[in-house]
């Protein structure tokens, strides 16, 4: 999800100096040349086939022979990594298809009964009916993080 998060709000928590570019393969789940990392330092890979977004120090990797791009060494805080972790329940409770929030209906009626969605999916935006997303349920939470510019 850590991915995911930091593509909506476009940071990445990423020094330039911490941003590593050239050729890179991933031999035995491992990405090669080395680099240092604290023990559970988050990464990003860019520019890999396989492997491409955040990963753990200690995350196995998909081999790949040989890609040019780069890896960033991030620097993730905490309330962002506990935000991943409630975001992710959130999506695992309301994220299918199957879930209320995410019907694409917003009012129906069988046999005598009825009902309506609010517009706008809760949130107060007044954009139209539709659902909520974990993007629309944390925005207030991610926008202190939240980058202008992509990167």
């Amino acid at each position: 999800m850590l991915t995911e998060i930091c593509a909506e709000i476009r940071n990445y928590f990423s020094l330039d100096k911490d941003k590593l570019y050239g050729e890179f393969s991933v031999v035995d789940g491992e990405i090669t040349p080395s680099f240092y990392l604290e023990d559970g330092q988050y990464y990003r890979i860019v520019g890999s086939i396989l492997n491409d977004g955040v990963h753990q120090k200690g995350d196995q990797l998909i081999d790949e022979a040989s890609f040019n791009g780069a890896v960033w060494k991030m620097r993730v805080p905490r309330a962002i990594l506990d935000l991943d972790e409630e975001i992710a329940a959130w999506q695992a409770e309301n994220g299918n298809v199957q879930s209320a929030n995410m019907s694409p209906y917003t009012s129906e009626s069988f046999g005598g009964y009825s009902y309506s969605k609010p517009s706008g999916g809760g949130t107060g935006s007044g954009a139209g009916a539709s659902a909520v997303t974990w993007q629309t349920m944390f925005a207030k939470r991610l926008n202190p993080y939240r980058k202008i510019r992509a990167i």
